[in-house]
């Protein structure tokens, strides 16, 4: 093994416990938070696509958690921010940290996803370009993913709170 190899291999591993930290750091965040409110919870903790991912379930359903989530998933995306706050404060970094609760945003990433490839199967057939609705950043990004797996191209255009996706003919 090279110098190099070895370097890389350890920049991966250190990154992997980065991300660990970061997990731990914002479960432990979470878990203050469910006490406060009284809510029942589980907190699993994994890395997902070079981010930290950390979900609250429910095992007596996920009623009392549907009130962390919100209408559209604006409490959420609040605590998330929050919670990737807490991280930082901890580590000095800005975080990625995915926060998904009650199983929200893995329902909205398939529906998500089968919404881009809808779209793309459109554009093909039309050869038109296709205007999606107003998205939010994490929205885009699993319709963006969507549409370069169906094997086009879209982009992101307007601004925030307004920004859309276009699916673009190949």
């Amino acid at each position: 093994m090279t110098e190099g190899t070895t370097s890389a291999a350890a920049e991966g591993a250190d990154t992997l416990t980065r991300l660990e930290q970061e997990g731990e750091i914002a479960a432990d965040y979470l878990e203050g938070l469910l006490d406060i409110a009284d809510l029942d919870g589980d907190i699993d903790m994994d890395v997902e696509a070079d981010r930290a991912a950390v979900s609250i379930i429910s095992d007596a359903g996920s009623r009392d958690l549907q009130k962390l989530v919100g209408r559209d998933g604006e409490v959420l995306e609040a605590l998330q921010e929050l919670t990737r706050l807490a991280v930082h404060r901890e580590t000095g970094d800005r975080s990625r940290l995915m926060l998904d609760i009650a199983g929200y945003r893995a329902k909205k990433r398939a529906e998500l996803s089968e919404l881009g490839a809808k779209a793309a199967a459109d554009v093909k057939n039309s050869g038109e370009p296709v205007k999606l609705q107003p998205m939010t950043p994490f929205e885009r990004k699993v319709v963006h993913d969507a549409v370069k797996a169906a094997g086009l191209r879209s982009e992101s255009e307007g601004e925030e709170p307004q920004r859309f996706v276009v699916v673009l003919p190949a």
